[in-house]
């Protein structure tokens, strides 16, 4: 699993964030003041490849968020609820459709196609994007891991953020230990650039991450994201 960004109404610390940074304010009466916000997005279905699909989130994924919750590690690096109760996994999927009202990113739900169960979730944010930075962030359930879900669907969404979005360069937060998302990275053709120490919040202590990027300019990414009709 790579870090997600996180969601609007967390404090600082206290999700996954791989950036922290608050924002700041300008003076009043600046001409940042009356500068239009970031516009609405619209997030679109995508296919995978011939096993999974990617899409927005619906309240019928809230069985997932449930899943999502008994984990031992994905309610640290994220803002899944848990203990799970059906109101906060409520709140948890209106936040997804916040953050792409607002313009923060493009969160998806990722669904195996033979019987359409969600399976996990990745998200494209574009907090950085005046800077041309992305990035990256995702997670499965326990039963989705090692079946190559993760995998295509970040290659998918490297692949259309690249190509069709334009984004100069993509980053990934991966923890040291986690060998296998290292691993599924740079296949995919995501460098490692360092260590950032003790970067990110995880539970009760900080923990160090590494950074993964790819630029525009490094090349074409392996598989082609397919808009689904």
């Amino acid at each position: 699993m790579a870090a997600p960004e996180p969601d609007p109404g967390r404090a600082p610390g206290t999700g996954s964030t791989p950036h922290t940074t608050a924002d700041t304010d300008d003076a009043p009466g600046s001409a940042q003041d009356s500068a239009p916000g970031p516009e609405p997005l619209t997030v679109p279905s995508m296919s995978a490849g011939p096993d999974f699909v990617l899409r927005p989130w619906e309240m019928s994924d809230l069985p997932l968020i449930r899943e999502a919750s008994l984990d031992p590690y994905i309610p640290l690096i994220t803002t899944i609820p848990a203990p799970y109760s059906e109101a906060a996994a409520e709140a948890f999927v209106r936040r997804q459709w916040e953050r792409a009202a607002t313009g923060a990113g493009y969160p998806f739900a990722i669904v195996r196609s033979r019987d359409r169960r969600p399976v996990g979730a990745i998200g494209l944010w574009l907090r950085e994007l005046p800077e041309g930075r992305a990035s990256l962030g995702y997670w499965l359930t326990g039963l989705a891991r090692g079946q190559g879900v993760a995998r295509a669907a970040l290659r998918t969404v490297t692949g259309w953020a690249l190509r069709d979005l334009g984004v100069p360069r993509l980053q990934l937060y991966i923890e040291p230990w986690n060998t296998a998302s290292a691993r599924i990275a740079e296949d995919i053709g995501f460098r490692r650039e360092g260590l950032l120490r003790g970067w990110q919040q995880v539970g009760d202590e900080r923990r160090d991450m590494a950074v993964y990027a790819l630029l525009n300019s490094d090349g074409p990414v392996d598989g082609r994201a397919v808009t689904a009709r």
